[in-house]
């Protein structure tokens, strides 16, 4: 059953989850972003962040419980839900692993920042609760990047991040943000966030592209002139050279809406089968590579 087509359950809008999560059951344990801070963002943006008393999450738990025969998976919201207090979400997952026997896979957005002051043993404690999946944004592995970005954390946090979530015993699926290096830094974009997924080792790699809407911060400085959006063709030849780059074996997915190609492949072996596919949309940019306005939608 889809859960979130006949929801039961009430929720401090706006609500995101990743779109492999489209079929969870999304349960707000936190509410908006502990860090909020990122200039290419404005997903949270108008709430402040709070924990939920784990006792109102666990009575949310049996009103779906009630409600769905069959929950295939469960996603923890919102940003950085990982953030909290580690014996309080050990105490949430738990009860939802008893609730939901049947559900295969419990997530949570997790960012490098908040996971870097968790111990191995929160983390591992986390995964034996029944913490499934970890998503984390990179964004980009280039400092500079970063840094304009106000992710918060550099790529030395980022790997180290990663070595403590897969060092538990957590899948790892990492978000890149295509586009982000703009027009005048995209080389080093590609190069370095493949050098650093090189070192991240993650199990899923989830590209998106950047897309600049009113109200998100790096929307503002594009409109004075402070950030050069990059174009179709730039955002794929820095798709091609990451491509090119990475040296890891993980799943490869463009599966958002913001991607002009929905890459899907396993790395190494397919390697050459999306380069394929992005030499074809640098072909043909007319047709596969219209402004973002065009393709957002």
């Amino acid at each position: 059953m889809d859960c979130n087509v006949f929801p039961v359950l009430k929720y401090e809008e706006p609500l995101y989850r990743p779109p492999c999560e489209a079929g969870s059951l999304i349960l707000q344990v936190t509410l908006g972003c502990p860090h909020n801070q990122c200039l290419f963002c404005g997903m949270y943006k108008m709430k402040k962040y709070r924990v939920r008393d784990p006792e109102e999450v666990k009575a949310d738990l049996r009103k779906a419980r009630l409600a769905y025969r069959h929950v295939e998976s469960i996603f923890l919201a919102d940003g950085n839900t990982v953030a909290m207090n580690s014996h309080k979400l050990e105490e949430i997952i738990r009860y939802a692993r008893r609730l939901f026997p049947e559900a295969r896979r419990i997530s949570s957005y997790g960012g490098a920042r908040f996971l870097r002051g968790k111990s191995p043993e929160a983390l591992k404690r986390l995964r034996e609760a029944g913490l499934d999946v970890i998503y984390l944004g990179l964004e980009s592995g280039d400092d500079e990047i970063l840094r304009r970005m106000r992710k918060g954390v550099d790529s030395t946090g980022m790997i180290e991040a990663a070595r403590k979530v897969r060092e538990a015993g957590i899948t790892l699926s990492v978000y890149v943000l295509l586009g982000l290096g703009g027009e005048d830094r995209w080389k080093e974009h590609a190069e370095n966030t493949a050098r650093v997924l090189n070192r991240m080792e993650p199990d899923y790699i989830r590209p998106r592209t950047l897309y600049l809407m009113p109200g998100i911060p790096l929307y503002e400085e594009a409109r004075r002139g402070l950030f050069r959006e990059a174009s179709g063709e730039t955002v794929m030849r820095e798709l091609r050279l990451m491509l090119e780059r990475l040296e890891v074996e993980a799943w490869f997915l463009c599966d958002h809406v913001s991607n002009y190609l929905p890459l899907y492949g396993k790395l190494p072996e397919d390697r050459e089968k999306m380069l394929e596919m992005v030499d074809f949309a640098l072909a043909h940019r007319e047709e596969y590579l219209a402004p973002r306005h065009l393709t957002h939608l």
